[in-house]
């Protein structure tokens, strides 16, 4: 069995947070959910995230800022940024991807998540060949 991916997910919107993290646990991801930007670069810094996805206008440490100081410790690190505020014109932010919210249905993000974490990992390598033993006996 593969091991599970692990996402932070970081929104000041406990009901979208919620609905973030049940989406994603239900298609086999391990959530780490937190309401405050701080709160969510400190568990960050504790290693184990393959993903992070984060509203954009939260008190405090906004999602682009959090994005950046991810982005500085560990820049191969993929990032989500939701607003419902602003389109992708409007803003400056080291996001792999943006999302507006309403405007995206729970399958893209899914995917988006999905090619993410597949180009973070890389192509899978081949597997040697094994040869197979050799007959004994047979002419």
């Amino acid at each position: 069995m593969k091991p599970k991916r692990t996402i932070l997910c970081v929104d000041d919107n406990e009901q979208s947070l919620s609905h973030r993290k049940v989406m994603l646990e239900t298609r086999g991801y391990r959530v780490v959910s937190f309401t405050r930007g701080e709160d969510a670069l400190e568990r960050f810094k504790q290693g184990g995230i393959d993903l992070v996805l984060t509203d954009m206008a939260m008190p405090g440490l906004d999602g682009p800022r959090l994005i950046a100081a991810i982005k500085n410790l560990s820049p191969q690190t993929p990032a989500i940024l939701v607003s419902s505020k602003v389109r992708i014109h409007d803003h400056d932010s080291e996001a792999d991807v943006f999302l507006s919210k309403g405007m995206y249905a729970p399958a893209d993000l899914l995917e988006r998540v999905r090619m993410l974490l597949v180009r973070k990992r890389g192509p899978k390598r081949p597997r040697p060949r094994t040869q197979p033993p050799p007959r004994i006996g047979a002419a």
